[in-house]
Protein backbone atom coordinates (compact mmCIF):
# COMPACT_ATOMS: atom_id res chain seq x y z
CA UNK A 1 0.00 0.00 0.00
CA UNK A 2 1.20 3.29 -1.21
CA UNK A 3 1.54 6.38 1.67
CA UNK A 4 -0.84 9.41 0.93
CA UNK A 5 0.76 12.65 2.92
CA UNK A 6 -1.92 14.04 5.11
CA UNK A 7 -5.26 14.39 4.70
CA UNK A 8 -7.20 13.48 1.90
CA UNK A 9 -9.60 15.76 0.27
CA UNK A 10 -10.92 15.28 -3.15
CA UNK A 11 -14.14 16.79 -4.92
CA UNK A 12 -17.54 14.13 -4.01
CA UNK A 13 -17.74 12.87 -7.48
CA UNK A 14 -14.39 11.57 -7.09
CA UNK A 15 -15.05 9.16 -4.29
CA UNK A 16 -14.55 5.90 -6.08
CA UNK A 17 -11.51 7.22 -8.01
CA UNK A 18 -8.07 6.13 -7.79
CA UNK A 19 -6.36 8.94 -5.72
CA UNK A 20 -2.44 9.91 -6.68
CA UNK A 21 -0.62 12.69 -5.28
CA UNK A 22 1.05 14.10 -7.99
CA UNK A 23 2.11 17.40 -5.85
CA UNK A 24 1.90 17.92 -2.38
CA UNK A 25 -0.37 20.12 -0.58
CA UNK A 26 -1.84 23.57 -2.39
CA UNK A 27 0.60 26.37 -4.09
CA UNK A 28 -1.28 29.19 -2.83
CA UNK A 29 -2.33 28.16 0.50
CA UNK A 30 -3.69 31.36 1.91
CA UNK A 31 -7.35 31.50 1.72
CA UNK A 32 -8.63 32.59 4.90
CA UNK A 33 -11.50 30.71 4.44
CA UNK A 34 -9.84 27.47 4.01
CA UNK A 35 -8.66 25.06 6.66
CA UNK A 36 -6.98 22.30 3.43
CA UNK A 37 -3.69 21.61 3.11
CA UNK A 38 -2.44 23.65 6.26
CA UNK A 39 -0.36 20.89 7.79
CA UNK A 40 2.16 20.81 4.40
CA UNK A 41 4.49 22.81 2.30
CA UNK A 42 4.03 22.28 -1.25
CA UNK A 43 6.11 20.54 -3.36
CA UNK A 44 6.03 18.43 -6.51
CA UNK A 45 6.58 14.72 -6.13
CA UNK A 46 9.60 13.01 -7.93
CA UNK A 47 8.33 11.73 -10.77
CA UNK A 48 9.69 8.16 -10.17
CA UNK A 49 7.67 8.14 -6.66
CA UNK A 50 4.49 9.07 -8.67
CA UNK A 51 5.41 6.12 -10.59
CA UNK A 52 6.07 3.79 -8.37
CA UNK A 53 2.59 4.61 -7.05
CA UNK A 54 0.64 4.19 -9.75
CA UNK A 55 2.83 0.46 -9.74
CA UNK A 56 1.56 -0.30 -7.11
CA UNK A 57 -1.94 0.77 -7.28
CA UNK A 58 -1.67 -1.49 -10.65
CA UNK A 59 -0.35 -4.39 -8.62
CA UNK A 60 -3.56 -4.18 -6.02
CA UNK A 61 -6.62 -3.24 -8.65
CA UNK A 62 -7.65 -4.97 -11.47
CA UNK A 63 -9.92 -2.27 -12.60
CA UNK A 64 -9.44 1.39 -12.26
CA UNK A 65 -11.94 3.28 -14.11
CA UNK A 66 -11.23 6.73 -12.52
CA UNK A 67 -8.17 8.52 -11.65
CA UNK A 68 -7.78 11.66 -9.57
CA UNK A 69 -4.44 13.62 -9.11
CA UNK A 70 -3.73 15.18 -5.95
CA UNK A 71 -3.40 17.37 -3.88
CA UNK A 72 -4.96 20.85 -4.44
CA UNK A 73 -3.05 21.76 -7.46
CA UNK A 74 -1.71 19.19 -9.05
CA UNK A 75 -1.71 21.02 -12.49
CA UNK A 76 1.17 23.74 -10.66
CA UNK A 77 3.73 21.00 -11.91
CA UNK A 78 5.19 21.54 -15.26
CA UNK A 79 3.11 20.49 -18.47
CA UNK A 80 6.12 18.02 -19.71
CA UNK A 81 5.85 17.09 -15.69
CA UNK A 82 2.10 16.06 -16.07
CA UNK A 83 2.47 14.85 -19.64
CA UNK A 84 4.43 12.22 -18.29
CA UNK A 85 2.33 11.01 -15.93
CA UNK A 86 -0.49 11.02 -18.22
CA UNK A 87 1.54 8.55 -20.81
CA UNK A 88 2.27 6.52 -17.94
CA UNK A 89 -1.77 6.20 -16.40
CA UNK A 90 -2.79 5.70 -20.14
CA UNK A 91 -0.04 2.74 -20.67
CA UNK A 92 -0.53 1.02 -16.92
CA UNK A 93 -4.12 1.42 -16.95
CA UNK A 94 -5.28 1.24 -20.82
CA UNK A 95 -9.19 0.85 -18.90
CA UNK A 96 -9.20 4.51 -17.15
CA UNK A 97 -12.64 6.55 -18.36
CA UNK A 98 -11.14 9.61 -16.96
CA UNK A 99 -8.48 11.42 -15.33
CA UNK A 100 -8.91 15.08 -13.61
CA UNK A 101 -7.38 17.43 -11.14
CA UNK A 102 -7.98 20.71 -9.04
CA UNK A 103 -6.44 23.50 -10.88
CA UNK A 104 -5.75 26.94 -9.26
CA UNK A 105 -6.32 29.81 -11.51
CA UNK A 106 -2.42 30.29 -11.20
CA UNK A 107 -1.34 26.61 -12.36
CA UNK A 108 -3.84 27.19 -15.72
CA UNK A 109 -2.82 31.01 -16.41
CA UNK A 110 1.27 30.15 -16.17
CA UNK A 111 0.73 27.63 -18.91
CA UNK A 112 0.45 28.16 -22.66
CA UNK A 113 -3.25 26.92 -24.74
CA UNK A 114 -1.42 24.72 -26.33
CA UNK A 115 0.47 22.91 -23.32
CA UNK A 116 -3.25 22.57 -21.75
CA UNK A 117 -4.66 21.25 -25.15
CA UNK A 118 -1.15 18.18 -25.68
CA UNK A 119 -2.50 17.31 -21.94
CA UNK A 120 -5.64 16.50 -22.75
CA UNK A 121 -4.68 14.91 -25.73
CA UNK A 122 -2.99 12.99 -23.53
CA UNK A 123 -6.20 11.93 -21.26
CA UNK A 124 -6.47 14.90 -18.97
CA UNK A 125 -10.35 15.00 -19.12
CA UNK A 126 -11.66 17.55 -16.34
CA UNK A 127 -10.12 20.57 -14.24
CA UNK A 128 -11.91 21.27 -10.94
CA UNK A 129 -11.53 25.17 -10.72
CA UNK A 130 -12.56 27.15 -7.55
CA UNK A 131 -14.00 30.86 -8.08
CA UNK A 132 -15.60 30.86 -4.72
CA UNK A 133 -17.13 34.59 -5.73
CA UNK A 134 -17.14 36.67 -8.79
CA UNK A 135 -16.94 39.63 -6.92
CA UNK A 136 -13.37 41.30 -7.11
CA UNK A 137 -13.51 42.66 -3.69
CA UNK A 138 -14.68 39.46 -1.96
CA UNK A 139 -11.73 38.05 -3.45
CA UNK A 140 -9.62 40.23 -1.97
CA UNK A 141 -10.64 39.88 0.96
CA UNK A 142 -10.62 36.15 1.18
CA UNK A 143 -7.09 36.21 -0.04
CA UNK A 144 -8.16 34.22 -3.41
CA UNK A 145 -5.00 35.38 -4.94
CA UNK A 146 -6.57 36.24 -8.56
CA UNK A 147 -9.16 38.55 -9.77
CA UNK A 148 -12.61 37.44 -11.24
CA UNK A 149 -11.64 38.03 -14.60
CA UNK A 150 -8.16 35.86 -13.90
CA UNK A 151 -10.43 32.88 -12.73
CA UNK A 152 -12.59 33.29 -15.81
CA UNK A 153 -9.96 33.73 -17.77
CA UNK A 154 -8.21 30.58 -16.75
CA UNK A 155 -11.88 28.47 -16.94
CA UNK A 156 -11.89 29.65 -20.69
CA UNK A 157 -8.45 28.20 -21.06
CA UNK A 158 -10.07 24.31 -19.74
CA UNK A 159 -12.45 24.86 -22.20
CA UNK A 160 -10.32 25.92 -25.09
CA UNK A 161 -7.85 22.72 -24.52
CA UNK A 162 -11.34 20.76 -24.38
CA UNK A 163 -11.44 19.39 -21.75
CA UNK A 164 -14.37 20.01 -18.87
CA UNK A 165 -14.86 22.23 -16.39
CA UNK A 166 -15.96 22.28 -13.02
CA UNK A 167 -16.51 24.95 -11.04
CA UNK A 168 -17.18 25.50 -7.01
CA UNK A 169 -18.38 28.80 -5.46
CA UNK A 170 -19.57 29.48 -1.67
CA UNK A 171 -22.57 31.52 -0.56
CA UNK A 172 -22.43 33.43 2.18
CA UNK A 173 -18.78 34.28 1.42
CA UNK A 174 -19.32 37.84 1.16
CA UNK A 175 -21.09 38.12 4.27
CA UNK A 176 -24.20 40.36 4.71
CA UNK A 177 -22.51 43.48 3.39
CA UNK A 178 -21.68 41.93 0.16
CA UNK A 179 -24.50 39.23 -0.67
CA UNK A 180 -25.85 40.84 -3.36
CA UNK A 181 -22.81 41.63 -5.03
CA UNK A 182 -21.29 38.00 -4.57
CA UNK A 183 -24.58 36.80 -5.92
CA UNK A 184 -24.68 38.74 -8.96
CA UNK A 185 -20.96 39.33 -9.94
CA UNK A 186 -20.45 35.19 -9.24
CA UNK A 187 -23.61 34.34 -11.37
CA UNK A 188 -21.91 36.76 -14.49
CA UNK A 189 -18.47 34.93 -13.95
CA UNK A 190 -20.22 31.77 -13.62
CA UNK A 191 -22.25 32.79 -17.64
CA UNK A 192 -19.30 34.05 -19.15
CA UNK A 193 -17.77 30.37 -18.20
CA UNK A 194 -20.64 28.68 -19.32
CA UNK A 195 -18.82 25.16 -17.22
CA UNK A 196 -19.79 21.63 -17.29
CA UNK A 197 -20.81 21.62 -13.64
CA UNK A 198 -21.41 24.33 -11.14
CA UNK A 199 -21.26 23.08 -7.69
CA UNK A 200 -22.43 25.77 -4.51
CA UNK A 201 -21.33 25.39 -0.96
CA UNK A 202 -22.64 27.41 1.87
CA UNK A 203 -19.92 28.70 4.30
CA UNK A 204 -19.46 26.67 7.01
CA UNK A 205 -16.57 27.04 9.98
CA UNK A 206 -15.34 23.98 11.92
CA UNK A 207 -11.22 23.70 12.20
CA UNK A 208 -9.47 27.04 12.61
CA UNK A 209 -9.11 29.52 9.59
CA UNK A 210 -8.04 32.78 9.92
CA UNK A 211 -12.09 34.06 8.54
CA UNK A 212 -13.39 32.10 11.53
CA UNK A 213 -11.36 33.80 13.92
CA UNK A 214 -12.91 37.15 12.34
CA UNK A 215 -16.13 35.48 12.88
CA UNK A 216 -15.43 34.65 16.79
CA UNK A 217 -14.29 38.07 17.42
CA UNK A 218 -17.02 39.73 15.98
CA UNK A 219 -15.59 40.96 12.21
CA UNK A 220 -17.13 38.93 9.94
CA UNK A 221 -20.96 37.76 9.88
CA UNK A 222 -21.81 34.28 8.95
CA UNK A 223 -25.26 34.75 7.59
CA UNK A 224 -28.17 32.62 8.43
CA UNK A 225 -30.18 30.03 6.19
CA UNK A 226 -33.05 32.93 5.31
CA UNK A 227 -30.06 35.38 4.42
CA UNK A 228 -28.11 32.09 2.28
CA UNK A 229 -31.45 31.10 0.86
CA UNK A 230 -32.09 35.02 -0.58
CA UNK A 231 -28.15 35.11 -2.01
CA UNK A 232 -28.61 31.97 -3.60
CA UNK A 233 -31.69 32.87 -5.21
CA UNK A 234 -30.29 36.25 -6.31
CA UNK A 235 -27.13 33.97 -7.65
CA UNK A 236 -29.77 31.64 -9.75
CA UNK A 237 -32.06 34.34 -11.07
CA UNK A 238 -28.89 36.35 -12.48
CA UNK A 239 -27.15 33.17 -13.99
CA UNK A 240 -27.40 32.09 -17.75
CA UNK A 241 -25.04 29.45 -18.27
CA UNK A 242 -27.44 27.34 -20.49
CA UNK A 243 -26.39 23.47 -20.58
CA UNK A 244 -24.77 23.48 -16.87
CA UNK A 245 -25.50 20.85 -14.48
CA UNK A 246 -25.87 22.94 -10.80
CA UNK A 247 -25.72 21.15 -7.82
CA UNK A 248 -26.02 22.66 -4.69
CA UNK A 249 -26.60 19.44 -2.72
CA UNK A 250 -23.57 19.46 -0.30
CA UNK A 251 -23.86 18.94 3.35
CA UNK A 252 -22.81 22.31 3.69
CA UNK A 253 -26.14 23.41 2.08
CA UNK A 254 -28.96 24.58 3.92
CA UNK A 255 -31.32 23.57 0.57
CA UNK A 256 -30.76 21.03 -1.38
CA UNK A 257 -30.96 21.81 -4.87
CA UNK A 258 -29.95 20.03 -8.30
CA UNK A 259 -30.89 20.34 -11.62
CA UNK A 260 -29.84 21.41 -15.72
CA UNK A 261 -29.68 25.27 -15.98
CA UNK A 262 -31.27 27.09 -17.69
CA UNK A 263 -33.85 24.39 -17.72
CA UNK A 264 -34.92 23.73 -14.45
CA UNK A 265 -33.88 27.21 -13.16
CA UNK A 266 -37.37 28.39 -12.36
CA UNK A 267 -37.94 24.98 -10.62
CA UNK A 268 -35.11 25.38 -8.42
CA UNK A 269 -35.74 29.18 -7.44
CA UNK A 270 -39.27 28.01 -6.52
CA UNK A 271 -37.52 25.87 -4.18
CA UNK A 272 -35.88 28.48 -2.44
CA UNK A 273 -38.75 30.61 -2.23
CA UNK A 274 -40.81 27.41 -0.67
CA UNK A 275 -37.54 27.12 1.90
CA UNK A 276 -38.20 31.28 2.25
CA UNK A 277 -42.20 30.49 3.29
CA UNK A 278 -41.45 27.62 5.39
CA UNK A 279 -42.55 24.73 2.99
CA UNK A 280 -39.44 23.39 3.06
CA UNK A 281 -37.16 22.68 6.12
CA UNK A 282 -33.59 24.08 6.29
CA UNK A 283 -31.02 21.73 7.10
CA UNK A 284 -30.03 21.69 10.62
CA UNK A 285 -26.55 22.94 11.42
CA UNK A 286 -25.96 19.33 13.11
CA UNK A 287 -26.00 18.18 9.91
CA UNK A 288 -24.10 20.31 8.41
CA UNK A 289 -20.60 19.34 7.28
CA UNK A 290 -17.48 20.44 5.05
Amino acid sequence: MFEYEGRVFRPPSEAYSLIVQVTIGCSHNKCTFCDMYKEKRFRVRKLEDVKADFDEARRMYRRVDRIFLADGDALMCRPEHMAEILRYIKKLFPECERVTSYGSPASILCKKQEDLNLLHELGLEMIYLGLESGSDEVLRRVNKGETADEIVRAGLMVKEAGMKLSVTCIAGLGSLELSEEHAVKTAEALSRMKPEYIGLLTLLFELPTPLMRDWQEGRFYLMNPIEIAHETLILLEHIDSDGSIFRANHASNYVNLAGTLNRDRDAMCQRLRQALEGKVKFRSESFRAR
